[in-house]
């Protein structure tokens, strides 16, 4: 995809406003992809999923062989529904909740660990192990593997295939050994759950799992980082949540419309669609940019200010539809717990004068490789 110079994945946000006046859908002429900026033709195309397919939009090659391209997220209904009922019984709502004590014995740990250095990366000592702890303790996955779920979900984002080719393996050896040995996991779960008589198949329950994996961490991870750099742009509203914690549920929903962790979702066309006037051809690629729709001031007042009591806020981070994401309550969760407990633990927080900050290479989601900060009296 060609994207202009202009474009930066640290700060995207000028170039999404610039197309939602100018071009609010517009195809891409090198690559023939169809992209989606504005809030309401975002939002249909996430929904729509007869018109927008997510199974039509498969890799082929190399890629169609993955397990994610079997997955929920790659997979339209009616097969979508039963997948979908079939993972909700092994990761109902009772069962988030109750993973909340656990998520604060780990958020007490990781922040004890740090608070006393008054500096941390909050993402290398905080952001991103608390989500991979947390997935790898509900897929019943050892300790001693956790090291290797970055470098493969980071792989995974990135569209690096052997990061992919490894996790996939990993996953299929440890649901093999589940089928012979269930226990309390999730992915035992998965394995004896079944709805309309069927099962997950082998590729279905690899697929979950590294989605589970790669969303759970990459998603959360950023989420939290992401709450960092949306206070240290508006320092008010970190003022503001500090002297009111009432406000942190909204703050997480500012954060989630305001930087979100996912900034786009593929489809290809089924038939023909007409959005903002264009006419749009059968089995066309469309990207609907989620980060450009949060933003759209069609939608929400004063779209580019941060704003900590925001209410409504009907964000598209989540998608929308079909399709919205089964780990919603358990990233709320998480973020609450853990960002809760930097506000009360390291206070003013900011980020280190002298941070560089890398995003992460991808179009699909957005944070920072790093995020060196500050804090104490």
């Amino acid at each position: 995809m060609a994207l202009p110079a202009s474009y930066s994945l640290l700060d995207p946000f000028p170039w999404y406003q610039q197309m939602r006046h100018t071009s609010p859908v517009l195809r891409d002429p090198s690559t023939g992809l169809w992209m989606v900026f504005g809030y309401e033709d975002v939002q249909r195309t996430l929904s729509d999923w007869k018109r927008f397919s997510s199974q039509r939009g498969r890799p082929r090659g190399e890629q169609a062989q993955s397990p994610l391209s079997s997955s929920m997220i790659s997979t339209d209904p009616p097969r979508h529904r039963q997948i979908r009922t079939l993972v909700e019984q092994a990761f109902t709502p009772r069962q988030v909740r109750a993973l909340a004590p656990r998520i604060e014995v780990l958020v007490d740990e990781l922040l004890g660990a740090a608070e006393q250095h008054r500096q941390m990366d909050f993402i290398q000592e905080f952001a991103y192990p608390l989500p991979v702890i947390v997935i790898a303790e509900i897929l019943g996955i050892p300790a001693t593997d956790r090291d290797a779920f970055k470098r493969w979900s980071d792989a995974v984002v990135t569209g690096d295939p052997h990061g992919s080719r490894e996790m996939a393996a990993y996953f299929s050896t440890l649901i093999e050994q589940r089928r012979h040995d269930l226990g309390e996991d999730l992915i035992s779960g998965l394995i004896a759950a079944q709805v309309e008589g069927e099962h997950l198949d082998a590729q279905e329950l690899v697929g979950f799992c590294m989605l589970l994996l790669v969303a759970g961490n990459e998603t959360t991870t950023n989420l939290l980082a992401n709450t960092v750099l949306s206070w240290q742009e508006a320092p008010d509203a970190y003022d503001a949540v500090v002297n009111d914690s009432a406000l942190l549920p909204t703050t997480i929903e500012e954060s989630l419309r305001y930087r979100s962790p996912v900034q786009s979702m593929y489809r290809v066309t089924t038939e023909e669609v007409e959005l903002s006037g264009q006419r749009i051809p059968a089995n066309s690629p469309v990207l609907a940019w989620i980060g450009s729709a949060n933003r759209d001031e069609a939608q929400f007042a004063q779209a580019q200010t941060f704003d900590p009591a925001r209410t409504p806020n009907r964000h598209l981070a989540f998608g929308n539809g079909v399709h919205f994401c089964l780990g919603a309550p358990l990233a709320r969760l998480e973020a609450n717990l853990a960002l809760g407990a930097v506000l009360e633990r390291l206070p003013n927080l900011r980020v280190a004068p002298e941070a560089v900050l890398t995003p992460i290479q991808s179009q699909i989601v957005s944070g920072v490789k790093a995020l060196p900060v500050t804090f104490g009296h």
